[in-house]
């Protein structure tokens, strides 16, 4: 398949997801799992709300994962970055982030159309929420993000109950 019948493919199933929008609950989820869908999602041009991201997992031994952490958050200058950010929310966005071209235009927009929260909000109580059942693993080993903000220095923020 030649080029521009593979760009005519993509902006064909583009336009079907353009008014689509999803809400993902990402309790118990790997985040590395979640963001890769995700990505891939918003990169074909649909809205994503991630619903309790203080919930979802990241694997490896509790003290792998705070030292790689740690060595993300001190790495670079105050001045010229990288900026890590503490809240949970905002680590699961910068993951996904990682996964595209955000540095792209397509992938700036795919970015705008990413929403994290902490907690449910109101105003998703009663919505129906997906799950997605690949990002789902069992792992004897894990931190939440939650955890691992509450070690970064996040201050508690006001989690929708």
């Amino acid at each position: 398949m030649n080029k521009e019948r593979r760009q005519f493919h993509k902006t064909r199933q583009m336009a079907e997801m353009k008014d689509k929008h999803t809400v993902i609950d990402a309790t118990g989820c790997i985040i590395g799992r979640l963001g890769t869908v995700v990505a891939k999602r918003l990169l074909m041009g649909e809205s994503i709300t991630i619903l309790n991201s203080e919930k979802a997992v990241v694997s490896g031994h509790p003290d792998a994962v705070k030292a790689r952490y740690t060595f993300k958050r001190d790495v670079g200058t105050r001045r010229k970055g990288p900026f890590l950010p503490k809240q949970s929310h905002m680590l699961l966005k910068r993951t996904v982030r990682g996964m595209m071209l955000y540095q792209h235009p397509n992938g700036r927009a795919a970015l705008k159309r990413l929403i994290c929260h902490l907690g449910v909000p109101p105003e998703f109580k009663d919505k129906p929420v997906e799950v997605i059942a690949s990002a789902k693993k069992n792992v004897r080993m894990s931190m939440t993000l939650g955890e691992i903000s509450n070690f970064l220095g996040a201050k508690h923020l006001e989690v929708a109950v």
